[in-house]
């Protein structure tokens, strides 16, 4: 689920507050006012989930002495400035202070959205990278987040705990849609540089010229991502699209780094969906320098097994949130989960799983329909590749006795009645399966 992102506003004038929260709410953003600063830091807990939006000149507490005390009790909450004519010089100090960035009055509306957007979208990875982290903290909190039991993925579990505290830089390639971002956020939370800066973007669909002011600098108007990330995790994706002259700059960046990295570089690539290779268009000193670390995501469709267990925890996160069920799945139809070829992946799944929440509602539509709909989904995809029956026949009863333990939140008898089962017999398919009552409780 994602995180509901606010935007606090922070004004001692009353018409400034009303009209920023007006055009905000009607940009889609949702918006809380506060008369003072004082006011403001009795409701701005340390994981707020929001921006601010603060006036510099306030009377009492102002706003450079607002963002000190909130960038000491959080400095990675994104704070803008508001400025009046002719006091850049004081924004400027705002902005090495800790600020996000600043707006000068008059100021365009239009640049205050865009502003805000790109604060929102930073504060959603700050706040999802601190849930994951918490998740990880234990250990038990990368098996949830990493769903399924298939041979691959234990691998892929293994290689973030391990590489996670190696600490170099990494490369992480395959197809899209297969989670590599989740794997970079899980890098960053097992590793030592776990309480601090996790900066990502991406490389794809910008000039050269934009993406050396982005990354390396100079720019009038933001501090380089190589600064933002000091110390931290930095996370470059698509980096297929750098271009030549910035890849050895990039290199040269991280040779100066020293051992160990001061900052770590975490690449993501995913030119394997479209028959390349990341060293196909990389550097090649770029590409081994990179590469000595390196994860590959494997496809959904070799995760076997896996994918009946992600459909049913999907379905079952919409069928939540849109207060609906979700749809029973026949043999047939996870037979067929198991052999569409998924080229989207979990992306596709995800997608797959909504969907057929919401058919499920209208009481019209099957599983088998969303998978023939679309050109990439349609029959003549379907994976060729035939398995023992005994395959399925075990991938649907595993799925049967999960989503039944679910449905009665672990209640044994409740799915020994169901399913007309033994207690032994159930148990002992549970045990088979690595099904765990203490899962469903609650």
């Amino acid at each position: 689920m994602a995180t509901a992102i606010k935007i606090a506003i922070v004004d001692d004038e009353k018409d400034m507050r009303q009209s920023i929260g007006q055009w905000l709410q009607l940009s889609g953003f949702e918006t809380e006012s506060y008369p003072s600063a004082e006011e403001a830091l009795k409701a701005l807990s340390p994981d707020f989930p929001g921006i601010v939006i603060s006036d510099i000149k306030m009377p009492g507490m102002d706003g450079m002495a607002f963002l000190k005390r909130l960038m000491s009790g959080d400095s990675s909450l994104p704070v803008i400035m508001i400025t009046g004519h002719g006091d850049v010089p004081m924004a400027v100090e705002a902005m090495r202070m800790g600020a996000f960035d600043f707006l000068e009055k008059p100021f365009d509306p239009e640049r205050m959205t865009e502003l805000a957007r790109r604060a929102v979208q930073a504060r959603r990875l700050t706040l999802d990278n601190r849930a994951l982290r918490r998740e990880l903290s234990d250990g038990s909190g990368l098996m949830r987040k990493l769903i399924g039991t298939s041979p691959v993925m234990e691998r892929l579990r293994e290689d973030i705990l391990d590489l996670g505290q190696a600490d170099g830089h990494v490369l992480i390639d395959g197809e899209t849609g297969t989670g590599k971002t989740l794997v970079a956020h899980a890098l960053h939370a097992v590793g030592a540089k776990a309480g601090r800066k996790f900066v990502l973007f991406s490389c794809a669909g910008q000039g050269e010229e934009a993406l050396e002011r982005t990354l390396f600098g100079p720019s009038e108007d933001e501090i380089p991502l190589l600064e933002q990330a000091r110390g931290g995790t930095l996370v470059l994706e698509d980096i297929d699209a750098l271009p030549a002259a910035l890849q050895a700059r990039l290199l040269a960046w991280m040779n100066d780094q020293g051992q160990p990295a001061e900052t770590r570089l975490i690449a993501i690539s995913n030119l394997s969906e479209q028959g390349k290779t990341c060293e196909d268009v990389l550097r090649p000193d770029l590409y081994y320098r990179l590469a000595t670390m390196k994860i590959t995501l494997p496809p959904l469709r070799a995760r076997g097994e896996d994918i009946l267990t992600l459909f049913s925890h999907f379905a079952g996160l919409s069928a939540e949130e849109y207060g609906y069920d979700a749809p029973e799945v026949s043999a047939q139809e996870a037979a067929q989960l198991l052999q569409a070829p998924w080229p989207g992946n979990i992306r596709q799944l995800v997608n797959v799983a909504e969907r057929a929440v919401m058919q499920n509602r209208r009481g019209s539509g099957s599983i088998s329909s969303l998978l023939m709909a679309g050109e990439e989904d349609s029959v003549s995809g379907m994976t060729t590749e035939g398995k023992p029956l005994k395959e399925y026949v075990e991938a649907f009863e595993r799925m049967l006795i999960d989503n039944t333990m679910r449905r009665h939140r672990g209640s044994i008898v409740a799915v020994m009645d169901e399913l007309c089962l033994p207690r032994r017999t159930l148990n002992e398919k549970m045990a088979k399966y690595g099904l765990s009552r203490s899962d469903y409780l609650g």
